[in-house]
């Protein structure tokens, strides 16, 4: 009879599990002819809050600043008196500016000229109140300003506005933001650190189940407002006995997985997402001085396209050359490293055993 049961067993694909499979949701771009406002204010929450996404995004704005810009006298001159808000350096606007446009994928600046049409300043804008207006053939138009304190708009025309858009795709008139590639590492990292912080408060303050000898609802709500008040003062708490019984379930050491190795990892993740190594950022132990040069040539590479589309877009809608230093290039130094056999890296096989030949 036993055997009869085991012959009947079926077995199963896992089909009728969900939560299991794996799939990529299909994605189409945003249809030009339409009027685009960026998501602002939910890129920007995660930038306020998460403090490595916040140092991360503050120190590609600062490397690609560098040291300022280099410039003729007369740009020079032209860019000096550039105030923003009154307080801005051009300097600190495109420090403003690429900090907005990665987070959100676009930044604004109002452009504002005297009547002789020279540029006199350039008033960043909140890019949450912002929206583009382009045609069907994905032509910027103009912009829309929703001015929240009076919820009117104030229209302008494309030459009025310093648009700088990051990561653009396709026929689409507006950037994407750096945040929502990573969205997802950044949710998971947190729910692992939520996850951890509950494990540590539970050794710290574990639950506490009481087992009162009474169904008294009024002795029982007494009973627990004396054990909070005990907690809260730090006090011992004196029962009769055999009327209260305490169990206490903790949390058993190794009972749960390591989760540093988990949160490292996507921490890993994240960093290489948006291309800024460890050491840029101030750390990395594991790393050693041959690595860490090979990372920050990498990240310069970074660093220098943003140099780039800030230069281009400068010179496009402003009609200023300027060229932003780079702060530190380490690129010609790696060409003159010396190996540990006292060669120098780049040189020829040729031009070394000239030199053996020559000691010898």
């Amino acid at each position: 009879m036993s055997n009869q049961r085991i012959s009947n067993a079926t077995t199963s694909d896992l089909t009728n599990l969900s939560g299991f499979e794996t799939s990529v949701n299909s994605a189409e771009q945003d249809t030009p002819g339409t009027s685009f406002m960026p998501n602002w204010s939910k890129w920007f929450g995660y930038y306020k809050v998460i403090p490595e996404l916040q140092a991360v995004i503050d120190k590609k704005a600062i490397w690609t600043i560098g040291k300022g810009f280099i410039a003729d006298v007369k740009v020079k001159k032209i860019l000096g008196k550039i105030k923003g808000n009154g307080k801005d350096t051009f300097n600190g606007i495109m420090y403003n500016m690429i900090t907005a446009y990665t987070i959100c994928g676009d930044s604004f600046a109002e452009i504002i000229k005297n009547h002789r049409g020279e540029l006199v300043n350039l008033k960043p804008i909140n890019p949450g109140s912002m929206s583009i207006v382009s045609n069907d053939s994905g032509i910027i138009t103009g912009y829309e300003q929703n001015v929240i304190s009076t919820g009117t708009k104030i229209k302008f025309k494309p030459e009025d506005i310093f648009h700088l858009s990051w990561n653009r795709l396709g026929d689409e008139p507006h950037g994407r933001s750096t945040i929502e590639k990573i969205e997802r590492i950044i949710l998971m990292r947190n729910e692992a650190m939520e996850d951890m912080k509950l494990v540590f408060h539970r050794y710290v303050s574990p639950l506490n189940i009481w087992k009162l000898d009474t169904d008294d609802s009024s002795e029982i709500t007494a009973f627990k407002a004396k054990v909070e008040t005990t907690y809260k003062n730090k006090e011992n708490l004196f029962i009769p006995k055999d009327t209260v019984e305490l169990e206490r379930a903790a949390i058993p050491q190794y009972s749960t997985l390591d989760p540093l190795p988990w949160i490292n990892t996507l921490n890993h993740y994240f960093l290489i997402s948006e291309g800024v190594p460890e050491v840029i950022l101030g750390y990395g132990k594991d790393a050693t001085e041959a690595s860490s040069k090979i990372m920050y040539l990498a990240f310069q590479q970074v660093i220098e396209r943003n140099q780039l589309f800030l230069e281009e877009q400068i010179k496009l809608q402003l009609g200023l050359d300027v060229e932003f230093n780079f702060p530190e290039n380490i690129a010609e130094n790696l060409k003159t490293d010396e190996r540990k056999d006292g060669s120098i890296k780049g040189e020829k096989k040729s031009e070394i055993k000239q030199k053996e030949v020559a000691k010898i």
